[in-house]
């Protein structure tokens, strides 16, 4: 059984569905998976991946669990109450395996019910794929390549460099992905969720696996994601004042609290548009997760600056596919210009010398209604309806590229 706990997912998947609980719980969605990694059959695995699904339909939360996630400032206590009687159910998903090796995955059903689907899936087909393709892992190349990285980031002048675990969605597998954070806890200290004094300054922020923050007492790290403002084209009013009514519907449930704005569910104009001086005074920063970060940085820093916002006081989130050279990179660019955090992914979670899995799982449809991605980088775009995504390009004003 690879997933052993209801906690071995992102934080996010928990701070959203508290709004969807309090403000959405009749809402209903659907899920699609894609894998963009070409040459990969998946198909064969199906029924492995079924079965490993199936156990992760019986999990249940334990009391400790659900004592840990209470004692989260920002979780509130009616959530923790009713995760107490949660538990997924298999109804909701769907796993064909398709000619020319695809393989198709539906997730379907009450959006308070699916959500937490998405993270533990992928981090199943993940394991069982690298599982059947690489018997005989190169562990001893893994670590070496993680003592490089960890050499990287201990360069004289990084010492205010702090990276965060974003690994699980697309980990090598579940005992990896904990010696890697173990390592690099002990090897670079971990910033802790309450202060202490340290000969040095520590590196590790934390990490978005909730399961193993909570095991290694480190901070647990995420906010939104691409689903949440998806969503809300379906939830709210009017469609162009869906990305507002997002973000006003986030700082109503959290009063302060989790206040990073991500940023290219329609692009980084349409953003830029939408946040305002208000919402630049109201959330700490803003998350990028596509397009060139150099520019997106260079961008929100002037937007700032524009509103007569201090970008000293203020969060840039880097998780973009980044590497630890290109996060050093990013750090000597936009360091002392304002407050930084990089989630690093995949580079960290599942680099032993194979080629990782590029797989996702998006949100397609919300209350019968398509919904849409349109990334900075057009790859990422994610919808099923043309018709749909060519409106909402109108709507937003957004070019065809």
């Amino acid at each position: 059984m690879i997933i052993h706990s209801l906690l071995d997912t992102d934080l996010y998947k928990f701070t959203m569905m508290q709004v969807v609980l309090h403000h959405f719980p009749g809402a209903r969605v659907e899920y699609r998976f894609k894998c963009r990694t070409p040459g990969v059959d998946l198909a064969r695995h199906a029924a492995e991946i079924r079965e490993e699904v199936r156990a992760l339909c019986t999990l249940r939360f334990a009391d400790n669990e659900l004592a840990w996630l209470r004692s989260l400032r920002f979780i509130k206590s009616d959530f923790v109450d009713f995760l107490g009687l949660f538990q997924l159910n298999e109804k909701y998903i769907r796993i064909t395996p398709l000619p020319a090796g695809e393989l198709e995955i539906r997730i379907e059903g009450p959006w308070l019910h699916t959500i937490p689907f998405e993270i533990p899936v992928l981090a199943i087909i993940n394991e069982v794929y690298f599982r059947n393709t690489q018997p005989h892992p190169d562990f001893a190349e893994g670590r070496a390549r993680m003592h490089t990285k960890i050499a990287q980031l201990q360069q004289a002048g990084l010492e205010d460099l702090k990276i965060a675990d974003y690994g699980t969605r697309r980990r090598f597998s579940r005992d990896w992905q904990e010696e890697v954070i173990r390592t690099l806890s002990t090897q670079l200290g971990a910033v802790a969720p309450v202060a202490a004094a340290t000969a040095r300054a520590p590196q590790l922020a934390g990490t978005s696996n909730v399961l193993y923050a909570m095991k290694l007492g480190l901070i647990p790290l995420g906010t939104m994601a691409h689903e949440y403002l998806q969503a809300c084209q379906a939830l709210g009013s009017r469609l162009r004042d869906s990305q507002i009514y997002g973000f006003e519907m986030w700082a109503r449930e959290y009063r302060g609290d989790l206040g990073i704005a991500l940023s290219d569910v329609y692009g980084m104009n349409a953003f830029l548009r939408d946040f305002d001086l208000y919402f630049c005074k109201l959330f700490d920063g803003a998350r990028h997760d596509s397009g060139d970060p150099f520019q997106w940085g260079e961008r929100m820093l002037a937007h700032y600056q524009a509103h007569r916002v201090d970008p000293r006081t203020k969060s840039l989130i880097f998780s973009d596919m980044l590497t630890v050279p290109r996060t050093i990179q990013l750090y000597r660019r936009f360091h002392g210009r304002c407050q930084l955090a990089f989630g690093i992914g995949t580079h960290l979670t599942n680099d032993l010398g194979y080629e990782p899995l590029q797989i996702v799982i998006k949100m397609v449809r919300c209350n019968d209604q398509p919904v849409a991605k349109l990334s900075d980088t057009p790859a990422k775009n994610m919808c099923e309806d043309e018709h749909y995504l060519a409106y909402l390009r109108q709507v937003f004003g957004i070019e065809q590229t």
